[in-house]
């Protein structure tokens, strides 16, 4: 696999045009983070908002709509729920991290061919030990195994967890993801667990990383009464800030980490790749706190 082209110069066009794929995305505060950073940096950037529902494509057109982009003059797209393992056959080359992965949240169309990588994993991991890196981490609980699953199990793995239980409705995609990771980190232990009780059961924390909570999704991934006061709950959600989950968690007494910081570093890593420029990530940050 090729290495990720974070290197590569931003297009020599009049915009850097790019956007974000995904369902249920209308509150996504992708557009005004690029837009608002490539700003300060003097670059003409548009970033656009392209949900499914409201353009009218899922994904079996998911191929046609990327080639479309493409034949559009985009630049670029991060991909979110429910595209990010559907778009990986759909790409040209992938990097070694969204190939082990078998996950992509961001996408470049360079010379006619598109690229694929992975800056969840690494985002996730910047904010986790920014926010609750001093605390126990050897065994985690993981609530969903979609694609933002996958990148933010693989960060927990990389930051030393020794054991990660993963619990998803749809078991059979626990039981994948967990065969997935567990052969990339074979000194581990990582199991699909039958239900949140057994995923949770003497655990330092729990990330919860399904889409329930959303606003397109509104609900409780699991009861908070399996929480105790000593765990940490992590949410990769950022729509809203604060779900059910984290608020449930608080008046437990956990520590908790928000989808925010997340959703910040990684598309501080996207920025890179899509303008070939380094963004300022405090900067970043500071202006999705202010917003």
């Amino acid at each position: 696999m090729l290495q990720p082209p974070v290197a590569v110069s931003a297009p020599a066009r009049a915009s850097i045009l790019c956007g974000l794929v995904g369902l249920g995305i209308g509150g996504s505060r992708s557009p005004e983070m690029h837009e608002r950073e490539a700003r300060a940096l003097g670059l003409p950037m548009v970033y656009r908002i392209l949900d499914s529902e409201a353009v009218g494509f899922g994904a079996g057109d998911l191929g046609q709509f990327l080639a479309m982009l493409a034949s559009l003059g985009f630049d670029g797209v991060n991909v979110t729920h429910p595209f990010k393992q559907a778009v990986v056959p759909l790409l040209d080359e992938l990097s070694d991290v969204a190939a082990r992965l078998g996950a992509v949240n961001t996408v470049l169309f360079r010379d006619g061919r598109s690229y694929g990588d992975n800056t969840d994993w690494s985002g996730y991991r910047a904010h986790f030990l920014a926010g609750l890196g001093v605390l126990p981490r050897s065994k985690v609980a993981m609530i969903g195994a979609g694609g933002a699953a996958a990148a933010v199990g693989y960060a927990h793995l990389d930051l030393g967890a020794r054991r990660l239980a993963i619990f998803d409705p749809a078991s059979d995609r626990a039981q994948a993801l967990a065969a997935r990771l567990g052969a990339l980190f074979p000194e581990a232990e990582v199991v699909a667990a039958a239900s949140p009780a057994v995923a949770l059961a003497g655990v330092d924390g729990a990330v919860q990383a399904s889409p329930v909570g959303m606003l397109s999704h509104p609900g409780l991934p699991f009861d908070p009464a399996l929480l105790e006061p000593r765990m940490w709950v992590s949410e990769v959600i950022y729509f809203p800030l604060e779900t059910q989950l984290l608020l449930a968690a608080k008046a437990i007494g956990c520590a908790t980490l928000n989808g925010g910081g997340m959703a910040v570093m990684q598309a501080a890593h996207a920025f890179a790749m899509f303008t070939g420029r380094k963004p300022d990530s405090r900067r970043m940050l500071a202006d999705f706190a202010a917003a």
